[in-house]
């Protein structure tokens, strides 16, 4: 497990440095978790870089991105047959800052098309395997930026994060994930998904590292009105002596697997060790948070495909004798069943007949879930969960019922709903060898306090 300091600390040439993360990428293949490698252009940056013509906090040091946002050197598919052809004519806002700090992409990672799902089974290109065991899923839908951290084959990979798919992939590979404050990152660039909860976050192998990474991606871009100013390096992100920290009942009670609720009940008393407070606390509707997601981002999911009809960029069916065959055929053709399905459930639920009674209703009930997380932050520092109610489940386990895999974000889909930080932090191993997280959750803008409590827990480890 190499750190981004032990990179840049290693002695090697931005090119030797580069070759070997290419390498390193071949030798794990057969874990799926790259779409593609961008080893020219990567190289030719090292070229760059060993020259001096680049320099920069990051120089040298190799990252991948998740193939959701745009970057030169290999096509942008969002794991789709959509968008199979599609080379980005400009870089994503996040991409564009790294590099400009020296770092060097060498390749676009696996996720669920179009970023819909939570174990990276719904890509068009294949299932990724968890770094830990190749029988079971890595998580979704960033699951091949987790996996390809996990195997160290760089210090850090971007992913997004709509309703947990940074933070529960993080907890099935054993590294750490952020979810920033919704507009901390720009998402210019970036495939939409659900316009009101992406986030662009990264996975490392330490907390310090995320510190990092974030702290260049972080800040406004005119580009996307949603940013907010740059505070990661405000005062109030330091850790005070003592915190206060509220674990969360409700999430900790029935269907919750034991040695889950075991890893974040000890990480609760490494806590407390540390000299922070921990004391249980109720959120009542965090319950219903799974239905108020599962109808506003369909909805949102809806509005934002519906630009991929088979006319303008995409995939186009070839076999259509009319306006209407073409838009059908291209849709039926280009997207997966996930897709579809989730298209659906949007389009039923801004239907004129059906708006009041689901879209307005989970509206009215996530002002509630903001209320009651607002209420505990008035008495509470940061909150701690678990991440998903499992460790990895198996490969082909859940593909069937997809009720079963939408319930394996109900620990994370709150934190987002609300436009929360919240970080996926190693916390222990089941008895089979499978990592477990624990998720720490704070109000907007504490993502610094977040990454440095963490950090502060690794270095007592």
């Amino acid at each position: 497990m190499k750190t981004i300091t032990e990179y840049l600390q290693s002695g090697l040439s931005a090119t030797e440095m580069v070759k070997q993360a290419l390498a390193r990428a071949k030798q794990v293949a057969d874990y799926n978790s790259f779409l593609s490698l961008t080893e020219e252009r990567a190289l030719k940056r090292a070229a760059q870089i060993d020259s001096g013509e680049i320099s920069g906090k990051l120089a040298g040091v190799p990252f991948v991105v998740k193939d959701n946002m745009l970057a030169f050197g290999a096509p942008t598919t969002a794991a789709s047959v959509m968008l199979k052809d599609f080379h980005a004519p400009l870089q994503a806002t996040a991409v564009e800052k790294l590099e400009a700090e020296g770092a060097i992409c060498i390749g676009k990672s696996n996720l669920d098309a179009f970023a819909h799902g939570g174990s990276t089974e719904n890509s068009a290109y294949g299932v990724t395997k968890n770094a830990h065991d190749t029988k079971r899923v890595a998580g979704g839908s960033s699951g091949g930026s987790a996996v390809i951290t996990a195997l160290d084959v760089v210090p850090f990979a971007l992913g997004t994060d709509t309703g947990g798919s940074i933070r529960q992939p993080a907890s099935f590979n054993g590294v750490v994930g952020i979810k920033p404050t919704y507009g901390t990152v720009s998402r210019y660039g970036v495939v939409a998904m659900a316009s009101s909860t992406d986030t662009i976050g990264c996975f490392t192998h330490t907390a310090a590292d995320a510190d990092v990474v974030m702290g260049i991606m972080a800040g406004r871009d005119a580009n996307d009105m949603t940013t907010l100013p740059n505070f990661w390096n405000e005062k109030s992100n330091s850790v005070k002596k003592s915190l206060q920290i509220g674990l969360i009942k409700e999430t900790m009670g029935d269907g919750i697997d034991t040695e889950v609720q075991a890893a974040v009940y000890e990480y609760a008393e490494r806590l407390k060790g540390a000299g922070h407070t921990v004391r249980e606390v109720s959120m009542p509707t965090i319950s219903y948070s799974l239905g108020m997601y599962y109808v506003i981002v369909p909805a949102e999911i809806s509005s934002n495909l519906a630009r991929y009809d088979g006319v303008r960029y995409g995939y186009r069916s070839q076999n259509a004798t009319s306006l209407e065959e073409l838009y059908g055929q291209s849709r039926d053709q280009g997207f997966e069943m996930e897709n579809k399905r989730r298209i659906m459930i949007g389009s039923f639920v801004l239907s004129s007949g059906f708006f009041d009674a689901y879209y307005q209703q989970a509206q009215k009930a996530r002002a509630l879930l903001c209320s009651e997380f607002d209420e505990l932050f008035a008495s509470y520092d940061l909150l701690l969960s678990p991440v998903s109610p499992t460790p990895a489940f198996a490969i082909g386990q859940k593909t069937n019922d997809p009720i079963q895999m939408y319930k394996a974000d109900i620990m994370t889909v709150p934190a987002s709903l609300a436009g929360l930080p919240a970080v996926s932090v190693p916390a222990g191993v089941s008895s089979t060898g499978l990592p477990v997280g624990a998720q720490l959750i704070g109000p907007q803008k504490s993502d610094r306090l977040l990454l440095r409590l963490a950090a502060q827990l690794e270095k007592g480890a």
